[in-house]
């Protein structure tokens, strides 16, 4: 990552599993973050919620989320 590029995250959907969450900087040149966002539905309005993210390039969060997916696809087939 440099300075100049802008950065973007990749919001890690509740559940995924630690192994697949301590894999992605390993392989990727990314950092982990934490995201705070206001809940907007039903009685959790005006709630927020602490969310971890990827942040790095939009190549490299591109190549994260590809891999979250098949990670997580993968772990749902072992069960």
């Amino acid at each position: 990552m440099t300075d100049e590029e802008p950065l973007y995250d990749v919001l890690v959907p509740p559940g995924v599993p630690r192994k697949i969450l301590y894999e992605i900087p390993e392989k990727f040149d990314v950092k982990v973050v934490e995201r705070t966002l206001p809940m907007k539905f039903a009685n959790m309005d005006g709630d927020e919620r602490n969310l971890i993210a990827f942040r790095g390039t939009m190549e490299e969060v591109k190549k994260v989320e590809q891999f979250m997916l098949e990670q997580l696809r993968a772990f749902v087939e072992e069960k």
